[in-house]
């Protein structure tokens, strides 16, 4: 598929401070799946949104996962901090979250929720580790059902400083850039 010529918006939910990264907790001053949305957006020159959810998660690492544990039970759905207003200028849609119980944050499915979809390009991205993608591109096709969802990049957290050239490849792969 030759995307190279469509809008792009890099739309992304990242989690900095406490987290989890190779068995250990680690303070990140930048949140993983930032730090990918932002090799993609010097990559392919598309607009950034960050998806962020009005009430924020609890600083603890271990508090969070509970929190996020939660809202997957009862199929919350956060409200969010903004909007764009002109999500029908874009015809690709990076989706960027961070793998959290087996698919993305509930924030990202209330942002999938906000919008039409029909008739675009949704490419997910995600950071894990060690769980990959998960169900996340299945839950995102169920959301989205009349938009078109590439197979997605997983990245393992502890290597997104080094995953320029995965993300290369991938975009490549995908006809983004070449």
């Amino acid at each position: 598929m030759n995307l190279k010529d469509k809008k792009c918006l890099i739309a992304y939910f990242s989690r900095k401070g406490n987290n989890y990264v190779s068995g250990r907790i680690v303070d990140l001053p930048i949140g993983n799946t930032e730090v990918v949305a932002k090799m993609i957006q010097e990559m392919t020159g598309s607009d950034m949104f960050h998806i962020e959810a009005v009430k924020p998660y609890p600083k603890d690492y271990t508090e969070t996962t509970k929190v996020a544990q939660d809202e997957l039970r009862a199929n919350a759905r956060p409200e969010l901090t903004n909007h764009t207003a002109n999500m029908d200028s874009y015809d690709v849609i990076f989706l960027g979250y961070p793998n959290w119980w087996g698919t993305m944050p509930t924030p990202v499915f209330t942002f999938l929720e906000e919008y039409d979809f029909s008739g675009k390009t949704i490419v997910p991205f995600c950071t894990h580790e060690g769980s990959g993608l998960g169900h996340s591109e299945k839950d995102i096709a169920k959301l989205c059902p009349k938009a078109t969802v590439l197979n997605g990049l997983a990245i393992h957290g502890s290597r997104v400083n080094a995953a320029k050239k995965d993300v290369t490849n991938w975009l490549n792969k995908i006809g983004i850039i070449s």
